[in-house]
């Protein structure tokens, strides 16, 4: 059946890490013929067309249906001037921003009534809908969330209803309710204890919440989609599903761009000493920053295997370079063997080296898919809430990874835990490792079938269709 050609408006948060999912989809959508305008930031939109060099380029300018929207961030007390993206600012500031990000509705009406689409994909601008309904649009508005449902239908459902005045003390008991929703499919859920729920209540914009950010923006949309595998979270989909009046919530896995960089000859020189599948690697990805007693616990864990290793931190807290907070003697001690760097680097390029066997990661929900590609055996040490369940469902219900174990008080991953985690992989003939290599591998197998991202991708459009029909 001929595709009838769709009109579409895509409005990410602003933060690369919502925006270069968003424009994944704006490029899938673009490549089969549908005509998107994508509303960006000005330094987000030349990081993404002049940035050649970085694997997360996925940006296709030739193609005359795909159009990038500059728009201007409005200048809100206190953020700094020139603000435009969550990574021009601490993370206190994120709540003006977000009151920024809403400012720009009179902006997004004049688009909608001039463009006319038939379809608007967004996730943080709860608002769209009721701004579509004043344009008088028939447009069908599309939530479309970049972390795992798992996390969606614990986290960003209407049980957890913030408290009904902002200035609330949350760390009162009774402003927080009970951990688990009923009906919740995993099995030992984990407990979110009270920073996680200051973090859902406190203010993300004027008068808004976190949560109530979030949940707005799922129950005024037509359908929501999240960027996941329905063969791995098909239940959260659908539970998800039951919490907003069962709203359609379709599973759209956009895989990353399999077309690989060379890689930098420091990182390729480097690893080429090695022999084949020796090397953990070790990345925590661009916003995770740990203190300095953690960061030198976790460089003496990888010393104690006596393996090669690369690791990409930020610098730890309180410190301007890596180097500072080296442990006493780590250097000498490790020599050529071990490489510690706080600079960006090209994870998915690394991760494809033959030298490379095991990835240790923070679990965002991208890095997975970019790890589940790749042949390397995967250890987890999650840094937030969101990545601890992320771990849960690789680690436990799937058996495709192993996390760290941690102390008692779930805060600690000691040189020794992390140590022993990663020679149980590495050690061919473990029964954990060939456990996690068999699972990890049928899965491998599925994603890069040459078929699987098109059948995705029809799948997808086909339910765009029957939506605007």
């Amino acid at each position: 059946m001929e595709e009838k050609q769709l009109r579409v408006v895509i409005y990410p948060w602003l933060a690369m890490g919502h925006i270069i999912p968003f424009m994944h989809l704006a490029n899938i959508l673009a490549e089969r013929g549908h005509k998107v305008t994508v509303m960006l930031p000005n330094k987000a939109k030349q990081k993404l067309l002049l940035d050649e060099s970085s694997s997360l380029n996925n940006l296709h300018p030739s193609l005359s249906n795909l159009t990038l929207h500059t728009i201007t961030i409005p200048a809100v007390h206190p953020l700094p001037p020139g603000t435009e993206t969550v990574y021009d600012i601490p993370c206190h500031l994120e709540t003006h921003l977000a009151t920024a990000l809403d400012l720009i509705r009179p902006e997004f009406e004049s688009i909608i009534s001039k463009l006319q689409p038939n379809i608007i994909f967004y996730d943080f601008a709860y608002w769209i809908p009721e701004a579509v309904a004043a344009c008088r649009s028939n447009a069908k508005c599309v939530s479309y969330s970049t972390t795992s449902a798992a996390c969606s239908s614990l986290i960003m459902i209407p049980f957890r209803e913030p408290p009904k005045h902002l200035d609330r003390d949350v760390n009162d008991e009774d402003s927080c309710v009970a951990d688990i929703p009923p009906g919740y499919p995993m099995s030992t859920p984990l407990i979110m204890d009270k920073e996680v729920k200051n973090i859902l209540y406190m203010p993300y914009g004027e008068g808004v919440t976190f949560h109530q950010r979030l949940t707005n923006s799922f129950k005024g949309c037509d359908a929501i989609i999240v960027k996941t595998y329905g063969e791995i979270e098909g239940k959260y989909c659908e539970y998800l599903s039951t919490q907003y009046n069962n709203k359609p919530v379709l599973p759209f896995l956009l895989l990353p761009n399999p077309k690989k960089e060379k890689l930098e000859p420091r990182w390729g020189d480097w690893l080429s000493q090695f022999d084949p599948g020796t090397v953990v690697f070790c990345a925590f990805g661009s916003q995770a920053v740990l203190n300095v007693a953690q960061f030198q616990e976790i460089l003496l864990g990888f010393e104690m295997t006596r393996l090669p290793f690369l690791v990409a931190f930020k610098p730890p807290t309180g410190c301007a370079t890596v180097e500072e907070a080296f442990p006493e003697g780590f250097k000498e001690r490790v020599g050529e063997r071990g490489v510690v760097t706080g600079e960006w680097v090209q994870q998915q390029e690394i991760l494809g080296h033959p030298s490379v066997g095991c990835f240790v990661s923070h679990c965002g929900w991208g890095s997975i898919w970019e790890s589940l590609m790749s042949k390397n055996k995967l250890v987890l040490i999650p840094q937030q809430f969101e990545q601890a369940i992320n771990s849960k469902i690789l680690a436990q219900e799937l058996k495709l990874a192993v996390e760290v174990q941690r102390g008692e008080d779930g805060s600690w991953v000691s040189k020794e835990s992390l140590c022993t985690s990663l020679i149980s992989v590495m050690d061919q003939d473990s029964e954990i490792s060939s456990l996690v290599n068999k699972n990890h591998q049928n899965l491998r197998n599925k994603l890069l079938d040459p078929g699987f991202m098109d059948a995705e991708t029809d799948r997808f459009i086909n339910y765009l269709q029957a939506l605007v029909a």
